[in-house]
């Protein structure tokens, strides 16, 4: 089954139309089914295009999507990719719904979302890779450095990049651990993420909860501070992704396991640390992040001024691992149900692995000689509360403060 249709999505479509017993008894009168291999990694054939189009969002969670440009991982896999800057993410999302873009960086609901049809038409979307875990923060306005505790923030207006982020999910994660309803106490608006900096230094924004490097230019431009990494809030979270209309693979399978491979290939080479320097220097230009090297090097590298006085030493303040774990979508889509962005029954396993390609992108890695997980899902805790995938309904259940 695997070998016939490459993909999980594909694959699972067929299963429910015919039933799994027809299909094997059908398949196995023409296929000795021990025999066969092939999978998503074995679609070795010529390439069905070279020339693409993958747009991006300038912050440095792109960095393997962006760094695989200058840096030639594109190039290594047989690929000529056009990375294209956009300004936010209904841009993204619309240029790719409409086939202008053939792959794009999303954040991480972002398929879920376009796949379950939240905020536009339903289209069945994949999300093969994470681009980064970590990498974000609360940023506040200078004028709120004496506001440390949250039950302070009633009446603030935030900035997130748009609904369908985990910065939306943990934001109204973290305030409504310190008792606000983020719908009630504090306004949060969606602000392109170029755009934050100076809706902060405006005093349109109290404070953000931004990928970087714009909680970082809120302190190198002297105008905001960090409050908090979101690593202090879930260490280990996913934020961007590398996401792919399901259509897209389907047409262009050989294309695809390229682009695939050479964005594994990329985000492993950003995972070192010691090559964030030469990286920083590669995203940094205007055609990419348009920021100072300064600002990219202290986000990547993790020593940083938080703009409170103090000097920090992170390491892991943004990291790269693509393992794309069905977990981390039941977690989002269980914050999606707690906040009214969808309702009723929620299939939290079955959009998990229709969306989330973790037994491709295992299949993937393995071939290019690296370690993937060994399961597909596992529990988290944060702050103190833990999450088990198993019992999405009672962990939307067990909060004091939601929708509905």
């Amino acid at each position: 089954m695997q070998g016939l249709f490459k993909t999980d999505t594909s694959r699972r479509s067929f299963l429910r139309g015919v039933g799994s017993a027809t299909a094997l008894a059908a398949i196995s009168q023409f296929i000795p089914l021990d025999e066969l291999k092939a999978r998503i990694v074995d679609a070795k054939g010529a390439l069905e295009k070279t020339k693409l189009s993958v747009g991006f969002v300038p912050i440095t969670c792109a960095t393997p999507i962006i760094m695989a440009k200058p840096l030639g991982f594109y190039e290594k896999y047989g690929l000529d990719v056009d990375v294209i800057k956009t300004a936010g993410w209904a841009v993204s999302r619309d240029k790719s719904l409409s086939g202008e873009y053939d792959a794009a960086h999303m954040l991480t609901p972002m398929p879920l979302a376009i796949s379950v049809g939240a905020g536009s038409t339903a289209v069945p979307w994949t999300m093969p890779a994470v681009e980064n875990i970590n990498g974000q923060a609360i940023t506040l306005a200078n004028k709120h450095l004496d506001k440390q505790d949250p039950k302070l923030w009633k009446g603030f207006t935030f900035g997130v990049p748009f609904e369908y982020s985990m910065h939306n999910f943990l934001l109204r994660y973290y305030v409504a651990e310190a008792g606000l309803d983020p719908d009630q106490d504090i306004q949060i608006r969606v602000v392109p993420p170029p755009e934050m900096v100076a809706n902060l230094s405006a005093g349109n924004l109290d404070g953000y909860l931004s990928p970087d490097p714009f909680n970082q230019r809120a302190v190198y431009d002297g105008v905001g501070f960090i409050y908090k990494l979101t690593k202090e809030i879930w260490d280990g979270h996913p934020c961007c992704a590398f996401a792919a209309s399901q259509s897209f693979i389907d047409t262009n399978p050989n294309t695809f396991l390229a682009l695939f491979k050479s964005i594994l290939d990329a985000t492993a080479y950003s995972q070192d640390l010691a090559n964030r320097p030469e990286i920083a220097e590669a995203i940094s230009p205007k055609n990419y992040l348009n920021q100072p090297v300064t600002v990219v090097q202290q986000v990547l590298t993790g020593r940083f001024a938080d703009g409170k006085g103090n000097v920090r030493n992170e390491p892991t303040r943004i990291d790269f691992d693509p393992f794309p774990y069905h977990s981390f979508a039941i977690w989002i889509l269980t914050q999606m149900k707690r906040w009214g962005y969808i309702e009723g029954d929620v299939a939290y396993k079955d959009i998990a692995e229709q969306v989330y390609l973790a037994t491709d992108a295992k299949e993937v890695m393995e071939d290019m000689g690296q370690t993937p997980p060994d399961t597909t899902s596992k529990s988290y805790v944060i702050m103190g509360k833990t999450f088990d995938p198993a019992t999405p309904d009672e962990y939307v259940d067990s909060f004091a403060i939601k929708r509905g």
